[in-house]
């Protein structure tokens, strides 16, 4: 038997990045089968591979439950991105699918819609990872005998022990673990993230050693779909009549004045109220069935419990017994201490601080650590206020 059919098969997700593109050069540097795969989101024109090159393997459309929604992606799926992935491709001389999930992205662009008109604030990012990234793509790996899918997330895999634990990024303040929360327990032992143990400035510079023409090409930061961050317009382009005035009430429920519709603000919110109150105020919370926004000021914004459901677990944990943690409630924040106690079916779990949190945010994911171990999370329904 060769060496070659010794070797291990990973498909990589392609972004046209610099982060997943230097996951693709360091997997074939230790000797892995790569294969390139370009996930095409978006709309009908922003990515046509048809003219792939010769080195590169040719364009698979993957079949996909039908929907409605036909995004103009312009984000981390664009025109460009795909460009740059068949290019690094062609420079590591691998082969670079392109699968076609637009019909599943229709999913998340549905969540994201759906959970602004319910007054939450989604993170499009996770559901993302859960159903594509490691739901659909682990699928499709299965189906070219792919051992392993890797992508360019700054987390870590460790197998040193009897069970695969996913672990946060050695760079602390790039840490994109949070993000990956949802990922089913069973799909850890096929995940690789090369990048893990890196620093961004790391990457980058591995991407110049190596010649990749995107070492320097700027992260994305926000959200594909969505790239003028402008959501509430987003929303109401597509459903334009879920968005409606209504009264902005502070505390006592005492109106105030009136908001163009409850879909333009999120919790912890200051600018763009309209009300002065002579003291800073802010959006304290939000009820999407009367439509009504309410303000406070910033020590109304503060709770230390919160209650999560739709829980994923990545190790096996007691139930109806608190446990000490730490928690993460946004991306962009650190994890702090607090303790958790879970519902005998283990899909939901209350959350207590040791400090109070500010603008605790339902529809955003409560992610739970044990040093550096992810152990699992769920998505924030409430804020529990004493």
């Amino acid at each position: 038997m060769s060496n070659h059919q010794h070797r291990k098969k990973v498909l990589v997700a392609m972004s046209g990045g610099v982060d997943s593109s230097v996951s693709a050069a360091l997997l074939q540097d230790q000797d892995y089968d790569v294969v390139g795969c370009f996930m095409r989101l978006g709309s009908d024109d922003s990515v046509d591979m048809a003219d792939h090159q010769d080195h590169c393997a040719k364009p698979l459309e993957v079949d996909s439950p039908s929907q409605t929604a036909k995004p103009n992606q312009q984000g981390c799926c664009s025109l460009n991105d795909a460009s740059d992935a068949r290019l690094v491709a062609a420079m590591l001389d691998i082969p670079l699918y392109v699968l076609n999930f637009k019909n599943d992205f229709g999913r998340v662009i549905d969540y994201f819609v759906e959970e602004y008109n319910r007054g939450r604030t989604p993170n499009p990012c996770v559901r993302c990872n859960d159903w594509l990234k490691f739901g659909k793509l682990v699928k499709y790996a299965e189906s070219i005998n792919a051992d392993y899918v890797a992508t360019g997330h700054y987390a870590r895999i460790d197998r040193s022990g009897t069970e695969t634990k996913l672990l946060r990024g050695t760079d602390t303040h790039k840490d994109q673990s949070y993000v990956l929360f949802g990922t089913q327990r069973k799909v850890l032992d096929r995940m690789l993230l090369p990048i893990g143990e890196l620093e961004k400035k790391q990457t980058r510079q591995i991407a110049e050693d190596k010649g990749l023409p995107v070492h320097a090409k700027p992260d994305s930061y926000e959200i594909c779909f969505v790239p003028d961050n402008n959501y509430a317009r987003f929303v109401r382009k597509t459903t334009p009549d879920q968005i409606t005035p209504g009264p902005i009430k502070n505390q006592e429920g005492t109106v105030l004045g009136t908001h163009p519709g409850h879909q333009h603000f999120t919790i912890g919110q200051r600018r763009g109220l309209n009300v002065a109150l002579g003291y800073p105020i802010y959006v304290t919370a939000k009820n999407a069935g009367n439509n009504t926004v309410t303000i406070g000021d910033a020590g109304n914004l503060e709770s230390n419990k919160l209650v999560a459901d739709q829980a994923n677990w990545l190790v096996d944990l007691p139930i109806d017994t608190p446990i000490n943690c730490k928690i993460q409630i946004r991306s962009n924040s650190q994890p702090t201490n607090a303790c958790i106690e879970i519902t005998p079916d283990k899909k939901k779990f209350r959350v207590q601080f040791e400090r109070p949190q500010r603008a605790i945010s339902p529809g955003q994911a409560a992610v739970c650590y044990l040093g550096d171990q992810l152990i699992g999370g769920g998505w924030i329904d409430c804020a529990e206020f004493n």
